[in-house]
């Protein structure tokens, strides 16, 4: 193409301004990407029905709603929150744990050649949620730094994830459009050998240099003392509480002062603000050593553990008391909820003394800890019994990050696994298309109980599900209008002169880029149709150039907010940004250059 290429008309410039804007929306977290996806909805369609494009029913717009691929897409999230809840995966990450405990470098790389197979088949997010606590724990009793392999292990599965059209809700998108366009259908395995080339590069990139990129961070979890002692504070005869309510009591004290029980000789008392205190009245509290000598001080009362009184040669002790993490992973009792509705505190007994959101404290003084609405990725730092730390690991329901290996488990295991396997086998062998099979394997594991309504209604993410929705009604507007094709046109003259090796090398650049800033569905829909422009214009076969915007939308390995499971991973790991560039910049520019060199082989 020999000069850039004249404007399009009036709607197809308002739909590239608006696609600008919707990226520009996605990268930011300040809006949640479900509120900014239905907005653009609104917006396309409304501005459709003020401005009519010829033929064009902005009704079609919703069309993404009953779209194929968003329905496959939402049953295999559901399946493989089945999966999660029976704990189907226990013996994978049960006999991964005895692997660790003998050799743990030989232990990584097949940890990391496990997640990528895994995630092939299921969505990453349930393998993720599977081998966190096995590493973690593993880390914790070996002494080593859960920092150097938690980050690997999430990007092996991402790797893993390109595959097959399963692998992630990207490779679905990509695969349906594609075909809506005209090409024929891939298969299941039909772009598994160019993955799996590139899967050997990155895994051993992952296991032999990423480890050495990384800090040996100590865990939050290395030193296993608990935060928070629990103590009886006796008031005395002088007590200037005496008399005075619980309410004006905890105001002596700077208003700071939990009160848990208040105890009269052998009689429990509510601690209610308008109990009035006696002498001989004990205050059960739970606070740390330092605020509780300061509340002794405060109510001239004498501090109590057990039924020793501490002092210097008698310090503060809390026995059995322990410290775990709990990750909130998607689809959980956690995800955009509050510890309050999720009545957290008062099911489990266990003291939470920090929320973390990628690596950064979320909770501030000034609001209730209980009121915080949690996200998928925050980590919950809890103190209490062991018991009661057990007893939310046998739930299913959390994701304890602690030094024991016990995993959740239940009798529904194998049916769900049974339910999974067949889904595949009806896809890969052609007898169903995968969003019958999918939605036909959620119906049976509702029926057989292996999964709640209600958790299957959570695995859902809302935000995946209207970004598909409203990208593909973006998609629709750009090519409907000839935005695509014009957007086609200006890449072919940016890349002019250039052989089709490096303008397949170009467009999978680009994409690998935009994924890791905006939405990698988003970014997906919009570059799948360019993909096939180029291709008519080159006249080229147009895989290759479909499959360059697949593997690029997948490869959100250079920042955090690029995936979710890297979210999820940053908290756990106490990862910082940087460290997110450090280690995923080079396996990015590494999966281009072979893809680029794999797929230039085997097509070009």
């Amino acid at each position: 193409m020999d000069s850039f290429p004249d404007l399009p008309n009036a709607h197809a410039l308002a739909m590239m301004l608006l696609t600008v804007a919707a990226l520009y929306l996605f990268s930011k977290d300040r809006w949640l990407l479900e509120i900014t996806s239905l907005s653009l909805l609104v917006v396309l369609v409304v501005g459709f029905a003020i401005f009519p494009y010829e033929d064009f029913d902005p009704i079609d717009l919703f069309f993404g709603f009953a779209n194929e691929a968003l329905i496959a897409v939402c049953a295999l999230m559901v399946l493989g929150q089945g999966l999660v809840r029976t704990g189907a995966l226990e013996p994978v990450g049960r006999l991964l744990g005895k692997i660790w405990g003998k050799a743990p470098f030989l232990s990584l790389f097949i940890t990391l050649v496990v997640g990528a197979f895994l995630s092939a088949f299921v969505n990453n997010t349930p393998i993720v949620v599977l081998l966190l606590p096995i590493l973690i724990s593993v880390c914790l009793r070996n002494n080593s730094s859960p920092a150097r392999v938690l980050m690997p292990m999430g990007f092996a599965t991402l790797v893993g994830g390109m595959a097959t059209t399963i692998g992630t809700s990207t490779n679905l998108l990509v695969v349906n459009v594609a075909h809506e366009m005209g090409l024929e259908k891939f298969g299941l395995f039909d772009f598994a050998f160019p993955a799996s080339i590139a899967a050997c590069v990155g895994i051993l990139y992952l296991w032999l240099i990423a480890p050495r990129l990384l800090p040996e961070r100590d865990s939050k979890l290395a030193d296993p003392s608990p935060r928070l002692f629990e103590a009886r504070l006796l008031i005395g005869e002088d007590s200037p509480a005496v008399d005075k309510t619980l309410a004006e009591a905890i105001a002596l004290t700077g208003g700071d002062m939990q009160v848990v029980r208040v105890r009269r000789g052998e009689t429990a008392v509510m601690p209610l603000p308008d109990v009035v205190l006696r002498a001989g009245d004990r205050l059960r509290v739970r606070d740390t050593p330092q605020n509780l000598k300061a509340y002794e001080e405060a109510l001239k009362a004498v501090l109590f553990s057990g039924d020793t009184r501490v002092d210097e040669e008698h310090p503060l002790s809390a026995e059995n008391q322990t410290l775990a993490e709990i990750a909130v992973a998607q689809g959980s009792r956690l995800d955009r909820a509050n510890l309050s509705h999720a009545r957290f505190l008062n099911r489990y007994q266990l003291a939470v003394l920090a929320l973390h959101r990628a690596g950064k404290d979320i909770w501030h003084s000034k609001e209730e800890i209980h009121e915080v609405i949690l996200q998928p990725g925050d980590v919950l730092l809890v103190q209490g019994p062991k018991e009661q730390i057990g007893t939310l690991k046998r739930s299913t329901e959390f994701m304890v990050l602690d030094s024991s290996v016990a995993l959740p488990s239940s009798e529904k295991s194998l049916l769900a696994l049974s339910i999974l396997t067949v889904v595949v086998l009806l896809a890969a062998t052609g007898v169903m298309p995968i969003a019958i099979s999918a939605l036909a394997g959620c119906a049976v594991m509702l029926i057989t109980r292996c999964l709640s309504v209600g958790g299957a209604i959570r695995a859902i993410s809302p935000s995946v599900y209207f970004v598909v929705a409203a990208s593909l009604a973006l998609g629709l507007g750009l090519q409907t209008t000839g935005a695509t094709e014009y957007l086609t046109q200006v890449f072919l003259f940016l890349t002019s002169n250039s052989g089709p090796v490096v303008v397949l090398s170009a467009l999978m650049l680009l994409l690998a880029i935009l994924t890791n800033v905006v939405s990698n569905n988003a970014a997906a829909v919009i570059g799948t149709p360019i993909a096939v422009g180029i291709a008519q214009a080159l006249q080229l076969p147009a895989e290759p150039f479909v499959l360059a915007v697949l593997f690029g939308a997948n490869m959100s390995y250079a920042t955090p907010m690029a995936y979710k499971t890297n979210l999820l991973v940053m908290s756990a790991g106490n990862y910082t940004f940087s460290e997110f560039v450090k280690v995923g910049l080079p396996l990015t520019i590494l999966m281009w250059i072979t893809l680029t060199w794999v797929l230039s082989w085997l097509y070009l």
